[in-house]
């Protein structure tokens, strides 16, 4: 449900990777009176800022729990690997999970892609963050596979990245608390669906009052007079079938007015 007061501004929280900017723009220009405050959170600790109260929507990698959440998704990333610049993998444009089977493939702790098992061979230890392990791929310990953002997060000069065609990718979707759904999210929702500045969906519509009720009611009574005027103007020139024939001169001559063979038969003399 709606809520019936919002609060002063709007808090957005999103994860390493997503990037706001075009929709924090579209809502300043729309709602310049409302600020809206960004705050970064590591991927695994979004659902816990919403439940908290410290967010009042945000930008998550799914899943998350929908008893507690809702979520639209909006996209799902690609998945990359990524190599040193000098690496074998980066003499084709795409490679295939099988491609890395003999490679050292780091896991962090942080991952997004939800492997139930990671292709490849394991390191000895798994490093804490993503960002640590784009620094052992860096050294040559191994290569990493993550969602393209976070791939792009991380670039440096000496590492590129190819695309995996058949690894799992990370959805990302705005997601807020199932009891805290209030107006201003719904403005949030309507920017990253593309919704005009004027849509009122999701929105509950003020009552009419008595003047907008009385004037929707005679709009509604306008198209019947229009009509039966057109119809009048049609029976006058004779277009339709109906009308035509019984507008014709004759029947303006003659008061009594008669069926079309009168007026056919009245028109000539009668021979004796």
């Amino acid at each position: 449900m709606t809520g019936s007061q919002d609060p002063p501004s709007f808090r957005l929280a999103y994860v390493p990777g997503v990037t706001p900017d075009k929709w924090v723009r579209i809502w300043n220009e729309r709602l310049p009176g409302v600020p809206l405050s960004l705050h970064q959170v590591p991927a695994a600790e979004a659902s816990g800022v919403l439940l908290g109260g410290d967010a009042d929507a945000g930008l998550v990698r799914l899943p998350v729990d929908r008893t507690l959440l809702s979520a639209i998704p909006l996209y799902t990333e690609t998945t990359v690997v990524v190599v040193p610049k000098d690496h074998l993998v980066t003499a084709a444009d795409e490679v295939t999970v099988e491609d890395l089977a003999d490679e050292i493939v780091l896991h962090p702790l942080d991952d997004v892609l939800g492997w139930e098992r990671p292709p490849g061979r394991p390191a000895f230890e798994r490093p804490a963050t993503t960002a640590d392990a784009v620094e052992l791929v860096a050294a040559g310990i191994g290569v990493l596979l993550v969602p393209l953002s976070l791939a792009r997060l991380h670039h440096r000069k000496d590492l590129t990245y190819r695309t995996v065609t058949d690894a799992p990718g990370s959805s990302v979707a705005l997601s807020w608390p199932e009891d805290a759904h209030t107006d201003r999210v719904e403005d949030f929702i309507g920017i990253v669906r593309g919704r005009t500045v004027n849509s009122t969906r999701g929105r509950q519509s003020a009552p009419a009052s008595t003047g907008e009720r009385t004037e929707k009611a005679g709009a509604r009574r306008g198209p019947v007079a229009s009509k039966q005027t057109g119809g009048a103007r049609r029976g006058a020139g004779g277009g339709t079938k109906s009308g035509g024939t019984k507008s014709a001169g004759p029947r303006s001559g003659n008061p009594k007015g008669g069926g079309t063979k009168g007026g056919g038969r009245r028109g000539k003399p009668r021979g004796r």
